[in-house]
C-alpha cells in the first residue's frame, strides 16, 4: 500500500497596498478628468445661481449701489398679475409640450425601429429640425401659420373651413401654435433616445410573446413600455426642464403676444432684468422658476423610485 503525498499548496503572497505616492497620483488623475467639467459648471451655473439668489433680496439696476430690500421683490411678485399670467402660460405650454413630444417621439421610434424601406432617411429627416437654427424654425412656422397667406389656412379653406384660426395672431390659438412648432422641432432628438432604448430590449422577448399568441398591442404594453422605463424617465425629466425654461421659440414667434397670451416666466425674467434693468425683481422670479423646476424634478425622481420597488 503506497501513500500518496500531495504537493504543498502554494500560498500567494499578499498584494502590497498601494504606496501613498501612487495613491495620490491616482487621485490627481481622477481629479484631472472631472475638474474641467466642474470648473465649467461652477463658473457658468453654480456661481450665477448663488448670485441670483443674493440679488433676489436686493434692489439693483447695475448702475446704483445694491440696496437690501429683503422679501419685497417676492411680495411684489405675488401681487403682480403679469407674473401669475406668465406662470399659467408656462404651465399651459408644459402640459401641452411634454406629453405630445413624448408620445410622438415614442411612436416614431417604434415605427422606425422596424425593418422598413427608407427608415434611415426618415430618421435623419425627423432629427434634422433639432439641429436647425431655432430662428429659422420659428420664421418658417410663422409663414406656414400666416392667417391670410399661410399654406395651413389655405388648406383649411380648401377643405371647407371658411374661418380658419388666426394662429399666432389669436389669443386662443397662439399657444397651441407654439406648442405644435416646438413638438415638431424636439421630437427628433427624443426619438433618437427612444431608438437607443429599443435596441437594449432583447428580441427573444418579442419572439416568445408572439409564439404565445400576444398581439402587437400586448407586446408593446407588456414588453416595450416596461423595457423603455429608464429612457422614458430621462426623457420626461429633460422635457419638463426644457418646457419650463422655454424662451427663444416664443420670443421669435410671438414675443409673448398677442397681448399676454404666450408670455412665459423666462420672458418676464428677460424683460424685467435685461430690458428694464430691475435685476433684483428679475432674480426673484428666476428663483421661483428654479424652485418650481426643482420640485417637479424631485417629485418625478421619487415616483420613479417608488415604481421600481
Amino acid at each position: 500500500m503506497t501513500a500518496t503525498v500531495s504537493a504543498p499548496r502554494q500560498v500567494r503572497p499578499p498584494v502590497p497596498a498601494p504606496r501613498p505616492a501612487r495613491r495620490r497620483s491616482r487621485t490627481w488623475v481622477g481629479w484631472s478628468f472631472i475638474l474641467p467639467n466642474f470648473i465649467g459648471f461652477a463658473a457658468l451655473t453654480l456661481v450665477p445661481v448663488i448670485a441670483s439668489l443674493a440679488l433676489s433680496f436686493l434692489d439693483w439696476d447695475s448702475y446704483s449701489t445694491p440696496r437690501w430690500v429683503g422679501l419685497d421683490n417676492f411680495e411684489r411678485m405675488i401681487h403682480n398679475d403679469t407674473f401669475w399670467t406668465a406662470l399659467k402660460n408656462t404651465a399651459y405650454y408644459a402640459v401641452g409640450h411634454v406629453p405630445l413630444t413624448l408620445c410622438a417621439a415614442l411612436g416614431f421610434a417604434v415605427l422606425l425601429n422596424q425593418k422598413l424601406k427608407g427608415a434611415r432617411f426618415f430618421r435623419t429627416a425627423l432629427f434634422f429640425p433639432y439641429i436647425t437654427s431655432l430662428v429659422a424654425v420659428a420664421v418658417v412656422w410663422n409663414m406656414l401659420l400666416s392667417p391670410e397667406s399661410g399654406p395651413v389656412n389655405q388648406f383649411l379653406r380648401a377643405v371647407g373651413i371658411d374661418h380658419p384660426p388666426g394662429w399666432t395672431t389669436s389669443t386662443t390659438w397662439a399657444m397651441p401654435a407654439v406648442i405644435v412648432a416646438s413638438v415638431w422641432r424636439d421630437l427628433g432628438y427624443y426619438m433618437i433616445l427612444y431608438l437607443a432604448g429599443l435596441q437594449t430590449i432583447p428580441a427573444e422577448l418579442y419572439e416568445a410573446a408572439q409564439v404565445d399568441g400576444a398581439s402587437g398591442w400586448q407586446r408593446f404594453r407588456h414588453i416595450t413600455v416596461p423595457g423603455l422605463r429608464p429612457t422614458t424617465f430621462f426623457v420626461l425629466i429633460m422635457l419638463t426642464i426644457s418646457s419650463f425654461k422655454v424662451f427663444d421659440l416664443i420670443q421669435v414667434m410671438t414675443e409673448g403676444g398677442p397681448g399676454r397670451a404666450t408670455l412665459v416666466l423666462s420672458q418676464v425674467i428677460y424683460r424685467e432684468g435685461i430690458v428694464q434693468g430691475r435685476f433684483g425683481y428679475s432674480s426673484a422670479v428666476s428663483m421661483v422658476l428654479f424652485v418650481i423646476v426643482l420640485t417637479i424634478t424631485v417629485v418625478q425622481f421619487r415616483l420613479q423610485r417608488r415604481s421600481e420597488r
